[in-house]
Order: C-alpha cells, then structure tokens, then sequence
C-alpha cells in the first residue's frame, strides 16, 4: 500500500504548482460560509431598525442563506462533477462576492432576502467543492491534516462572525458586514484561479446528463424540512405538520425518481455501503447535538447562572476557539492513527462532554464540560470527512461532499428545532427568559442527557460499523 500512497503523493505534488497555496485557497473557501452565516445574525437588531421591521420578518435574512445552503449543497456537487470543479468553485465564489454586494447596497429587506438567497447558493458551491478539492490537491498520507485544517476555518469563520460584526457595525454601520466578504471573495477568486488543478475537459459524448427532476424533487423536499424545523419558534402547529409529511411524500418521491434516471443526482447504491450509511447518520447526530450547545447555552448562562451579556459572550467563545486549536491536531492524528478509531474517541470525548455539562455545577463546571466536547468533535469531524471521502471516485467527489455537507445542515436545523424543544419543554416554562433560574437548569440537564444519549447511538453505530469492517478484513 505504501508505493501505492507515495505514487499518489507524486501524482498529486505534480499537478499543483503548490500544495500549500492550494489549501490557503480551500481554506478561505471554507471560511468564507461560516463567516457569512455567523456575521450576519449579530447584525439582525441593527437591520431590524434599519428597515422598519420585525424580529420574524429580518430572520429570513439568515433562514434565506441556510435554505439556500441546504436545499442546492448536494445538486451543486453533482453539477460540479459533471461541469468542472474548478470552474463552478470560481462561479460560486464570484456570486457570493457580488450578493455580499448587493446586501451591503440593498435598499429593501426583500432585496436583501433576495441577495442572500443568492449569497446561499455561492456558500452552498464553495462548501460541497471545497472538501471534494482535498483528493486531488493534497497526497492521501495528509487527507487528514486537510481535513483538520478546514474543519479549523470553518470554526474561526463561526468565531470570528459575532465579534467582527459588532466592531463593524459599530465603526462603518450595518452595510459593512456584508461588504467585508469583497475583499475576501476577491482574494479567494484569484487563489482559486491560480492554484488549484485545472478541469480536464471532457468530450461531449463522455459528459454525464444532469439529473434536472431528482434536483426539484430533493430542494423541494428539503426547503420542506427546512421550514418544518424551523418556523413557529419550536411550537408544532398545522403548518408544520403539513410541511413535515410534504417533506416525508417528498423523500420517498426522490427514491422513486432516481431509481428510475439513467443519470440520478445521487446514485442510491451508495447508501448501501454500511460505512457511508453510517458516517452520514452519525454525522446528522453529532452536529443535532453541537447545535444544542449554540441554542441552550445562552439561556443557561444568563438565567441560570446569573452572567451579563458580555460574560455570556465571553464564555461562548470558548468553544469556537477551542475548535480552531484543536481542528488541526485532530486532523493530524488522523494521519497517524486509524480513521475509524479516531471517530470512536471523538464520540467518547464528545459523550463525556454532554453529561459533565448535564451534571457539573457552575460557570467553572460548563467550560470544563466544554473542553472535552469541543476537541472530541474536531476528532470527530476530521475522521469522518476523511473515511468518507477515502475511496470515492473522481466523478463522485462533489456529489458525496455535497450529501456530507447535507446531514450536518440537516443536524443544525433538526438540532436547533429539536433540541430546543426538549430545553423548553423540561425547563417547564413557555417564556424562557421568564423561567426561574431552577426550571431552567434543570432543562439544561435534562437537554444534554438527551444529548448524551445520541452520542451514545453515534458510539454504538461507529462501533458497529468498526467490527463489521474487521470481520470483512479478517475473511
């Protein structure tokens, strides 16, 4: 195996003029969606005045960019697989860069809804290329380093969001959250261009169809989902009930299409690959979980432990920067270790993590809590991103980033929605912010043993699918 990896390495080290350049362009490629997710919900106050508007009505501003991610990231890594990589990955950094223009000049709040659905659709290309890029950019001994590495970006773009949109806003006004993505998108455009492999060009008759009804279907189906998790602020009404089984009829209808397509978006034979299977489903929980921390701790920290809005801040920040030192270290073991053991002990930490925060007292308590869910989960991700991406074929690439990038989307949503309601309903109080600081820790509690609880069912499938892959090895 080893002549195999190091001709690879070669094979890779030829193609590009410069492995490193070729991960700095990635990498800004990865930040720059976290970035505009982030940015922008500080900023939703602030525009809410500025248009006259209300809470629910400048939350599409950020719902249009998630919609738009969730709905289009796995048919913009098909379509990138049957176009050219590099050349799609430059279009979809060109619209994020001319919608972050059009945001920061918007005259209306429907414009800028408009703009930001946009700026979605070039975030959700520049996610589902950028780890298909990782294969033919970097030899496979260090496909966990690039791993750990974008998982790190990611995390400083989460970060760095909050913080550079409240000095932004308060130094140059709201427009400028948005037009701080010109320079970045500018700069992401030429590395792109420059450093990574050109496309190989394809003759007419070797060129794949693209899947134009299993697309509908599957955004469709998703924007469904989306606004089923989503709207009603964690109450399940009517609306949601319908939008729910409308996305239930719209799964089975997607089976059906590409069942029957010559040329399916997604071909349904790879879900019969345990191991995919597997890393998908436990990807959808781990991320369920990770939302929990975003969507409960504030509450947590400010009506349970009594800390001021600047505390709460502080505190939350701990686990992206713990995410951004750890992002790279994990990918590196990865490297060194087995990926799949790698994965059992970032869900252990990630399990250990959920029921200290259930059970430890205090501030001094949570942060500790925090530093064992935090890194276990950049083990996580850079294992499973990795044993994902392992053996897929050139032609396949953008397609199977797209569906990964997928079941984390759909573990946000789900967790923000779902999550959310266990915190309200076990904390006994409709209002929240009106709850005693009693009700409300003890929702906390119970939130993250439920947390704990499906890391314990990631653990059991990751170990599962572990001994199912030796038994396959030893006969």
């Amino acid at each position: 195996m080893k002549p195999v990896i190091a001709e690879r390495g070669e094979a890779v080290a030829e193609r590009i003029p410069s492995v490193r350049w070729a991960l700095a362009s990635l990498s800004l490629s990865m930040l720059l969606p976290s970035l505009g997710t982030s940015i922008a919900n500080v900023g939703l106050p602030t525009l809410a005045q500025a248009f006259d508007a209300t809470f629910q009505d400048v939350q599409w501003i950020v719902l249009a960019y998630l919609l738009a991610i969730t709905t289009l990231v796995v048919s913009v890594g098909r379509l990138g697989d049957i176009t050219g990589r590099r050349r799609l990955l430059l279009i979809g950094i060109l619209l994020f860069t001319l919608a972050s223009i059009l945001c920061g000049l918007a005259p209306t709040l429907w414009l800028m809804i408009a703009a930001r659905a946009v700026q979605g659709l070039g975030a959700a290309i520049m996610m589902a290329l950028t780890i298909a890029f990782v294969s033919e950019t970097v030899p496979k001994a260090k496909t966990g380093s690039a791993m750990g590495l974008l998982g790190t970006m990611s995390a400083i773009g989460t970060a760095l969001g909050p913080s550079l949109g409240g000095f932004l806003i308060a130094g140059l006004g709201w427009p400028a959250i948005f037009l701080v993505n010109v320079p970045l998108g500018v700069l992401s455009f030429v590395l792109v261009h420059r450093y990574l492999p050109a496309d190989l060009s394809k003759g007419k008759a070797n060129r794949t169809s693209f899947d134009t009804m299993g697309t509908l279907v599957l955004a469709l189906t998703l924007s469904a989902y989306a606004l089923a998790m989503t709207i009603g602020r964690g109450s399940f009404g009517p609306l949601n009930i319908a939008l729910l089984l409308t996305a239930v009829f719209g799964a089975g209808l997607f089976v059906f299409t590409e069942a029957r397509t010559a040329s399916p978006l997604v071909r349904l034979a790879v879900f019969r690959n345990p191991v995919f299977s597997a890393s998908l489903a436990m990807n959808l929980l781990v991320a369920t979980v990770m939302m929990a921390t975003l969507v409960v701790a504030p509450f947590y920290l400010s009506h349970a432990l009594g800390l001021d809005q600047t505390l709460v801040g502080l505190v939350m920040s701990i686990g992206p920067v713990i995410s951004i030192l750890s992002g790279i270290p994990a990918g590196r073991l990865v490297d060194r270790l087995d990926a799949s053991f790698v994965v059992i002990a970032g869900l252990v930490a990630m399990a250990a993590g959920s029921v200290a925060v259930a059970v430890l007292p205090g501030i001094t308590g949570y942060i500790a809590a925090i530093a064992m869910l935090t890194p276990g989960y950049q083990l996580f991700q850079a294992a499973n991103n990795t044993t994902v991406m392992a053996d897929i074929s050139p032609d396949q690439r953008g397609v199977i980033s797209g569906v990964l990038n997928l079941s984390r989307n759909l573990g946000l949503i789900t967790g923000a929605s779902v999550m959310g309601a266990v915190f309200t309903f076990s904390s006994g109080a409709h209002d929240i912010a009106a709850a005693h600081p009693d009700a409300v820790h003890s929702g906390m509690r119970i939130t993250f043993a439920v947390a704990a609880a499906l890391i314990v069912v990631a653990l059991a499938i990751a170990t599962g699918t572990c001994r199912s892959r030796r038994a396959l090895g030893e006969s």
